[in-house]
C-alpha cells in the first residue's frame, strides 16, 4: 500500500507518483467538537460521540469547505458520528455534493465495552493505545480497538469507492492516521491521499 500526501511530499514527488495512484481521496478531519457538553451532561460511552461541533469547529468546517480542490470531487463519504456528519454537511452545502454515510469510517473505539465515562478515562485509554503503538501487547488484551482493525475497516470502505473519484472523506484523526501514518492533522485539516 502506498500513501501519498500533498502535505508530506513535494509537488514534484506527488506528480511523479500520480501514475501509480488509482484512486484519490481528500481525507478531512472533522471540525473541533463541543466536548464540554459531554462533561456537562455526564455522557458515557457512545453518547459522547453525539456531540455537535463547537463554534470554533463550525468556523473551521466553513473555511475548509472552500478548499478549491473539492470542486473535483463527486461525492462526500462521512463517518456516522455527529461531528463528522456536521462537517460533511457544511462541505456538502458549499460544494453541492451528496453525502454517503459509511459506518466503518467511525472513530477508533477507546473502550469496546462502550462504557468509558469521562474525558480523563478517554485520555488514559488513548495514552495506553499510543504507548502500545496501537497493538495489544503479545499475550495481553486491552479494552481499545487496535490500529490494524481501524485500518482494515476504513480501507475496505475506500476500496469500494475507488472508481468514484476523487472523493471527500470526512472522518477522524485515528482513521486518517491508520491510513496515512499522519497523526497530527488539525481539526478540519485536509490530506490528499491515494491508493494504488
Amino acid at each position: 500500500m502506498m500513501s501519498i500526501s500533498m502535505d508530506i511530499l513535494t509537488k514534484k514527488d506527488w506528480m511523479d507518483n500520480m501514475s501509480t495512484v488509482s484512486a484519490r481521496f481528500f481525507l478531512v478531519r472533522h471540525g473541533d467538537p463541543y466536548w464540554e457538553l459531554t462533561e456537562e451532561r455526564k455522557m458515557i460511552g457512545v453518547q459522547r460521540d453525539l456531540v455537535p461541533l463547537s463554534e470554533t469547529g463550525i468556523a473551521e468546517a466553513e473555511s475548509t469547505a472552500k478548499d478549491p480542490r473539492f470542486r473535483q470531487a463527486e461525492l462526500i463519504l462521512s463517518s456516522p458520528y455527529t461531528r463528522a456528519l456536521q462537517t460533511a454537511a457544511i462541505i456538502s452545502r458549499r460544494q453541492d455534493l451528496p453525502i454517503q454515510v459509511e459506518y466503518d469510517l467511525h472513530e477508533w473505539i477507546p473502550d469496546l465495552t462502550l462504557s468509558y465515562d469521562s474525558y480523563e478515562k478517554l485520555l488514559a485509554l488513548r495514552e495506553d493505545f499510543y504507548r502500545c503503538r496501537g497493538e495489544h501487547p503479545k499475550g495481553e488484551t486491552r479494552p481499545w480497538e487496535t490500529l490494524e482493525s481501524v485500518t482494515r475497516r476504513s480501507r475496505s470502505v475506500l476500496e469500494r469507492y475507488r472508481r468514484r473519484q476523487p472523493v471527500i472523506v470526512v472522518c477522524h484523526g485515528t482513521v486518517i492516521q491508520s491510513l496515512t501514518g499522519v497523526h497530527d492533522l488539525p481539526h478540519a485539516g485536509v490530506l490528499e491521499w491515494g491508493i494504488t
